[in-house]
């Protein structure tokens, strides 16, 4: 109620501080309260309502944002709307709400509000909505948003670096962008150099054995299921060494059969029609399938375009 008073935006640094503290206090009491290991989260919804209405307040203030703005009388709340934002969008993955995020994205992005302020309140925007995308299958706008935030991480926050990692690499995965060897032991991320290997030479036992290994790690991030759609572009690299070993553009499906074998994954032929039948709808793969005579007939030219795996 003062806040909302009170003239100008001085207040603002002392209302995201009680924000953070709201936010802090509400999982912990959590956490302590918590029976048998199961959390009820009871009082962090109770600090999302409150959460929420230091948003309106900040959101709906008439002065206009102005760029570079200090705290004062003249200021507008609306500088302190990115701030409560970010700590709104971690309540609500810790709930699992991530439908009520477009409610706080919209008119955010509709006022470009997320385009000016404090760096770090940038980045952290970023970093959730990028995840928010993710989760939404919006791969594009997600690799655009992590990469934003990475970018502009503050050069010593690596584990704060190595935390955008965890979601940016499964969707460069997806997007047929192969991080380095170099990059994922920098950051420790040492869970996804079987994946990335199986990916880059086609072996569908290695990608596989790797996401049995960290399922559960993979699982509680929530990209387990994303990576295991990388699986797609295993395939697809898997059938080029095929055709380039063979160097025949009608490869006898028994023959891609094989390389299945090879890799202790022995599957039967329709299953391997249905796996080439998929990569060839999505463009991975140029060609067609003779059923009757069970061959491969690929195109002459660039039978495996690499537009299809790396948009550009």
């Amino acid at each position: 109620h003062i806040f909302g008073g009170s003239a100008g935006n001085w207040l603002v640094p002392a209302l995201h501080t009680a924000c953070a503290n709201t936010h802090r206090t509400a999982v912990l009491a959590d956490a302590s309260l918590g029976r048998g290991g199961r959390i009820d989260h009871k009082r962090l919804q109770n600090a999302v309502t409150l959460l929420q209405e230091s948003f309106s307040k900040t959101l709906n203030d008439r002065k206009e944002l102005k760029p570079d703005t200090s705290w004062s009388e003249e200021g507008s709340k609306k500088a302190g709307v990115v701030y409560i934002v970010n700590q709104l969008f971690s309540m609500y993955f810790r709930l699992n709400t991530l439908r009520l995020c477009k409610n706080l994205v919209l008119p955010v992005e509709k006022r470009h509000l997320h385009e000016q302020g404090p760096k770090g309140e940038m980045v952290t925007y970023r970093y959730y909505v990028g995840r928010l995308n993710m989760f939404e299958d919006q791969y594009e706008n997600a690799e655009r948003n992590l990469d934003y935030a990475l970018n502009h991480c503050h050069r010593s926050a690596t584990k704060n670096k190595r935390r955008i990692l965890n979601y940016l690499l499964p969707v460069k995965l997806k997007r047929g962008r192969l991080p380095t060897r170099h990059l994922l032991e920098k950051y420790s991320l040492h869970e996804f150099l079987p994946l990335v290997e199986g990916i880059r030479t086609g072996d569908l036992r290695t990608f596989n054995d790797g996401l049995a290994r960290y399922q559960d790690l993979f699982i509680r991030r929530g990209t387990y299921l994303l990576l295991e759609k990388c699986k797609t572009v295993c395939y697809r690299n898997l059938f080029k060494r095929v055709y380039l070993v063979s160097r025949r553009s009608q490869l006898p499906l028994d023959l891609v059969g094989k390389s299945f074998k090879f890799l202790g994954m022995p599957i039967d032929l329709d299953e391997v029609e249905c796996i080439l039948a998929n990569l060839i709808f999505q463009g991975f793969v140029r060609g067609y399938i003779s059923h009757t005579k069970r061959i491969l007939v690929l195109s002459k030219k660039d039978p495996f375009p690499v537009s299809a795996v790396i948009p550009s």
